[in-house]
């Protein structure tokens, strides 16, 4: 953990309002459908906390600040944010902007409490700064190659784009097939055709899209359900990307029965449903687990504050008492070796794809025993 010279106190930045920071990928480059999944949730969050008294008969503020996937914007953000006395920040969905986030409220003892984004080295060292929603992507990763395995696919094909957290994720997949006597075959071309052509010349019955949603995603997609030569390939798209709503409308049919990682239950509880009624109001289509995701980290921090105040340093120091229904499950942090941040180790996972013969409908592949 990186320790600041000294502790920087949350102060009332307008003489009333407890803020907490928030990032968001809101533009291009960044995955802007996830970005206002996630805001939503938060703002709903912030809504619901202000009209039952609030912080200790303060307002909750939410402080927005764009990321467009861009590190460097996220470290800015986090300086800015931390200037304008934020008792803590929160949210964030790209895993790279999120670890440039994390590394930078870590030097400045500013809480951060990360939404959405799954990197398992979020920071360097370890550090009591920092605490995440989602789960690690170890953890994730390791069971859609069980599901893979399970369902027969044990050559699998992964067309990547270069990046930290593609590069992580094909290491996950091919360590956790390859002590079962699967293959990872890494593909080392995008453009569409050639992608197919691999497939066939490698014999893989899966391939699996580390790449971004539309491009190259959606041309990749349409050439292999396109070519006759690959009728019982299946495609696969672990980091999420048939979640969105944007993803159904640029490939219709051939966007469903592509499975991916999601963090909801089986089944919501009283308070999910609740939620998730009221965020599809706010988003005018069905949320996706993202919004959950920011809903509840609202829900975590405003527990925090009612409790231990604005204080950074107390905020910080809570982490390993928090206990919050949230709307998939309770929430505790933890220490999980290998994770450098305190961790919600019972976030909820499955597989799931868009169904074939109804594609606006998710059906559930797998869950983790």
């Amino acid at each position: 953990m990186t320790t600041p010279p000294a502790p920087l106190e949350a102060e009332r930045t307008d003489g009333t309002s407890v803020r907490i920071g928030a990032l968001v990928p809101l533009t291009r480059p960044g995955w802007a459908e996830a970005g206002h999944h996630l805001l939503a949730g938060l703002e709903l969050a912030v809504s619901e906390v202000n009209e039952t008294g609030g912080i200790a008969g303060r307002p909750l503020e939410l402080v927005v600040r764009d990321t467009s996937a861009d590190p460097q914007r996220a470290t800015a953000a986090i300086d800015e944010l931390a200037r304008l006395g934020v008792a803590a920040v929160a949210g964030e969905y790209h895993s790279v902007v999120a670890r440039a986030a994390a590394t930078r409220a870590d030097a400045l003892g500013l809480p951060y409490l990360c939404s959405s984004a799954v990197l398992d080295a979020l920071t360097e060292q370890p550090t009591e700064w920092v605490a995440r929603l989602s789960p690690p992507q170890s953890r994730g990763w390791q069971v859609y190659a069980d599901f893979l395995l399970g369902a027969g696919h044990s050559r699998v094909a992964v067309a990547a784009q270069p990046s930290v957290y593609w590069a992580a994720g094909t290491r996950i997949l091919r360590d956790q097939l390859a002590a079962r006597g699967g293959t990872v075959i890494e593909l080392d071309m995008l453009a569409p055709e050639a992608v197919c052509d691999a497939l066939v010349g490698q014999r893989a019955t899966a391939l699996l899209l580390l790449v971004g949603h539309p491009e190259p995603a959606v041309p990749i997609v349409k050439a292999v359900r396109g070519d006759q030569r690959l009728a019982e390939v299946m495609i696969g798209a672990p980091a999420g990307q048939p979640e969105f709503a944007e993803w159904a409308a640029s490939l219709g049919e051939d966007g469903a029965g592509i499975p991916f990682l999601r963090y909801l239950p089986e089944r919501l509880g009283p308070l999910g449903v609740r939620v998730g009624t009221a965020l599809r109001e706010r988003l005018g289509e069905a949320p996706s687990f993202v919004a959950f995701e920011g809903y509840d980290t609202v829900a975590v921090l405003a527990d925090v504050l009612r409790s231990y105040g604005a204080d950074r340093a107390r905020t910080a120091a809570s982490w390993p008492r928090v206990a919050v229904e949230g709307t998939r499950g309770q929430i505790r942090f933890s220490r999980t070796p290998g994770i450098s941040v305190w961790q919600w180790t019972g976030a909820p996972l499955q597989v799931v794809d868009r169904d074939p013969a109804h594609p606006e409908r998710f059906r559930i592949l797998h869950v983790p025993s």
